[in-house]
């Protein structure tokens, strides 16, 4: 008789991709000026946020959705931060982004970066796979997720009419990852734009790569 030690697989492996983001985008933005950190334009839709200004808002995304929208799920005794500090990172008076005033230098913006893409791992390690796909949420979105949605085979369930969303824990953490990528496919854009060339090869994954998607060069 043998006993079964086998144990349930975790959500880190469904996201594996989470592990290596980090270490994309710090090398994306490695050694930029900060002027062509702060450069933007107003020609684009895309380029009206700079580099800083993109990676501000991948991490303040990551919170958003951990701290604001699945906090009692996934920090049911509290994330460990206090009021103050969640608004700077998921709900400050900065469109989308860290609050600008506490967030100035990049340095700042990619520890927050990282201690939120941390979080991230702490819950993907956390929950099993069927977790993952059991827990949901609702959130309204807004328009623009008539194209997003066609990203996520899974996961989602998307009321057009209403905008409301059920989304999965798995839902939320692909969404996570495809917006990851998405805004470091607008810093490539961004650096091309200055005459800088791109560094990561980019993975072909994403809202960037449907159908419909402004990938429009400036």
């Amino acid at each position: 008789m043998t006993n079964d030690t086998s144990q349930p697989e975790t959500g880190r492996s469904l996201f594996p991709e989470l592990w290596d983001i980090g270490g994309q985008i710090h090398q994306e933005i490695a050694g930029l000026t900060d002027e062509q950190l702060d450069w933007s334009s107003d020609e684009f839709e895309w380029a009206k946020w700079s580099i800083r200004r993109q990676t501000s808002h991948q991490a303040s995304m990551l919170y958003r959705w951990m701290l604001l929208r699945w906090g009692q799920v996934l920090f049911p005794d509290g994330p460990g931060l206090d009021d103050d500090q969640i608004t700077a990172l998921a709900a400050s008076e900065t469109d989308r982004a860290l609050d600008e005033n506490l967030f100035k230098d990049i340095a700042d913006i990619t520890r927050a970066l990282d201690n939120a893409l941390a979080l991230a791992k702490a819950a993907l390690e956390s929950h099993t796979v069927d977790q993952m796909r059991s827990l949901t949420i609702e959130s309204k979105q807004g328009p623009h997720w008539d194209l997003m949605i066609d990203a996520h085979p899974t996961g989602i369930d998307r009321n057009a009419e209403t905008g409301i969303s059920v989304l999965t824990m798995e839902g939320t953490f692909r969404h996570m990852y495809f917006e990851l990528i998405t805004h470091l496919f607008n810093v490539q854009r961004l650096k091309r734009a200055q005459g800088l060339e791109a560094t990561v090869d980019l993975p072909k994954v994403g809202y960037y790569i449907l159908d419909g998607w402004d990938i429009s060069e400036a």
